[in-house]
């Protein structure tokens, strides 16, 4: 049987070389590809052949989440398994709607990695522990509320949007950068607010360049 193929993406070399490491000390498992971050990935999975993707969240270019949304759109037979840090929930329900496959927190990698890759390659959605009471919860409420997330997602214009406002711009030049008009710079701005929760500008720029929204991140 040929080996189940698996491809990382995380902008720490260290930690793919941890992660490889464990995954080859397995059965029946190889890493055939690695990169950088969200583009280079894209870019590694038009020369190979791969079964998985293990990616992180906060990458430069372009993040896990977005990355993502056009693996599974380019190619919907590829598992994709997010491997990060973020503990808050809003993470975890934006990689779901963009087509991840399972959830699992670094800190969890020695003890969950072979049970997350099984659970995927099997046809299921892993879901790190930690995770576990909060969602059941979500899923009553969500039950109870007519069948929505409790997290809407942010489109690709207002990452974009998100993007140079962690650069810096102003509306007049993010409107000159996108070739629309200021009053839909504003009109996304505030989207983008209410999406997130966070009500001042400094706070919305604190949370783009945390989140590596910044190109020089």
């Amino acid at each position: 049987m040929d080996p189940y193929r698996i491809v990382l993406a995380d902008d720490h070399a260290l930690l793919r070389h941890g992660i490889k490491t464990i995954i080859e000390g397995g059965e029946g498992m190889v890493v055939v590809g690695e990169a950088n971050d969200g583009l280079e990935l894209l870019e590694v999975l038009k020369g190979i052949t791969s079964d998985m993707v293990i990616l992180d969240i906060s990458m430069p270019g372009l993040r896990g989440i977005e990355a993502t949304s056009e693996i599974k759109m380019i190619y919907p037979d590829i598992k994709v398994l997010m491997l990060t840090m973020h503990k808050r929930k809003e993470y975890f329900y934006h990689a779901l709607s963009a087509g991840a496959d399972g959830y699992l927190l670094k800190e969890d990698t020695a003890t969950e990695l072979f049970s997350a890759i099984k659970m995927i390659r099997e046809g299921g959605v892993y879901v790190s522990p930690f995770f576990s009471v909060d969602l059941k919860e979500d899923v009553a409420r969500m039950c109870r509320d007519g069948g929505e997330l409790p997290v809407e997602r942010i489109t690709t214009r207002e990452r974009e949007v998100l993007k140079l406002i962690a650069e810096g711009k102003s509306s007049k030049e993010m409107a000159d950068l996108l070739f629309i008009s200021a009053h839909t710079i504003r009109h996304h701005r505030a989207n983008i607010k209410r999406k997130l929760n966070i009500k001042k500008l400094a706070d919305l720029i604190k949370y783009a360049i945390r989140e590596g929204y910044t190109s020089d991140q």
